[in-house]
């Protein structure tokens, strides 16, 4: 996404102070100058991280691919299918205005919820959640999607009522109530990992837009009081709190898959063990592939590449938080307030993943974005992160038309 600019004046332009001068450094009176209109570091970011995320998921899933289907590959051959239909999909989002999406993101959220009733009903259950709709080869999994319909419709309602939600309570309850519809039809899965998710955003959200404190703390005290109940109800989320405080009190019981997480990460120490030399995703370690992926990445590329992929991960989301901030500085709050939902949901996810894999938080099912295996997560994901670029390159065309106009 380029644009050409004829400039008749330059004389007048390099006048206008720093900024502009960036802009037609070494160009000539009557010069065409090319401006580029999309975030290049991020959109290499974004690369870099899905071909991290394809190299681990082969790495990690040769084992289980051995096993399953007597093929080692198996699961790399799947992530190849999804990553070309994440950039498919890319595409034809990357052409969407964002003017679309807000007009319809209350059909995106109507959508979802439909989704989530129907997977409760017709969805086909792995280790007790039924959490996914198989179509054919396909499995959809509407918690992903209900994150990026419910931060649209967030975006769009605080563009609407964001007087009313710094002023009025009711104004703070609405989007909290919608939040809650979308949690009890996940907890029904159950999901708690994708609604801890959906809460800290809408949070986030609503602090952006300038609600008040003391609104934030009474719903903070409910939701952990509501996360308390649900946890000291089931006794599986008992048992992950519990060996999450000492694993290795039990570490061929409720232990074990936190201690062979720790395991992989010791085994790994500075620069790894190689690549494809791990020994813990020889199903020592469950899940290798999807939730503990960064243990396998830990132990193979050791601490190096665990602090090259937590920078790449912070960068991305420091950019969402950057475009989102230009975008709220223009106006453009719809995509302002999106694209900081988009940054807040990438860091905190990121967080839960590599905070449960490293021993500082409880287990959570939820995916390293653009790492770990799971082909809804990848779409939805990729789908969020084409948004950026799109809103990234509308406020950059914005203020190339008033830098133009402004020269004439």
């Amino acid at each position: 996404m380029r644009i050409r600019l004829r400039l008749p004046g330059l004389g007048l332009l390099k006048g206008m102070g720093s900024k502009a001068n960036d802009w037609v450094m070494g160009a000539k009176e009557g010069d065409n100058l090319t401006l580029v209109l999309y975030d290049r570091t991020l959109m290499w970011m974004v690369f870099g991280l899905a071909i991290v995320g394809f190299v681990m998921v082969t790495s990690a899933s040769m084992p289980i691919g051995q096993r399953l289907a007597n093929d080692p590959f198996m699961f790399a051959k799947r992530d190849a299918v999804y990553l070309v239909m994440a950039f498919i999909l890319g595409l034809i989002t990357l052409r969407i205005p964002m003017m679309v999406w807000q007009k319809y993101s209350n059909v995106l959220l109507f959508i979802s919820i439909i989704m989530l009733i129907v997977v409760l009903g017709v969805g086909s259950s792995i280790n007790g959640a039924s959490r996914w709709i198989s179509l054919g080869p396909l499995r959809i999994q509407p918690a992903e999607f209900s994150k990026l319909s419910l931060f649209c419709y967030l975006a769009s309602y605080l563009v609407r009522k964001v007087d009313e939600v710094r002023s009025n309570f009711w104004g703070f309850c609405k989007p909290m109530g919608v939040m809650v519809i979308l949690a009890v039809l996940l907890l029904l899965q159950p999901d708690l990992g994708t609604v801890i998710v959906l809460f800290v955003t809408t949070l986030a959200m609503l602090f952006l837009a300038g609600a008040k404190l003391w609104q934030f703390l009474a719903i903070i005290g409910s939701g952990l009081f509501a996360v308390s109940i649900l946890v000291v109800t089931e006794p599986y989320r008992m048992r992950r709190v519990t060996s999450f405080w000492n694993p290795w009190a039990d570490p061929f019981g409720s232990g074990y898959q936190l201690t062979q997480s720790l395991m992989a990460f010791g085994r790994g120490e500075f620069w790894g063990q190689g690549l494809g030399n791990s020994v813990q995703k020889l199903e020592y370690l469950p899940e290798a592939h999807t939730d503990f992926i960064f243990s396998i990445l830990g132990e193979e590329l050791g601490y190096f590449g665990v602090v090259l992929v937590l920078l790449m991960v912070f960068f991305v989301a420091f950019r969402a938080m950057s475009i989102g901030r230009r975008a709220l500085e223009l106006d453009q709050r719809f995509s302002g307030f999106l694209a900081c939902s988009i940054g807040v949901w990438i860091s905190f996810q990121a967080l839960v993943n590599v905070g449960a894999a490293a021993g500082m938080l409880p287990t959570k099912g939820l995916t390293l974005p653009l790492i770990s295996y799971g082909g809804s997560s990848l779409l939805i994901m990729s789908t969020a992160l084409t948004l950026l670029l799109r809103i990234d390159f509308e406020t950059r065309l914005a203020k190339a038309q008033a830098f133009v106009r402004s020269a004439r």
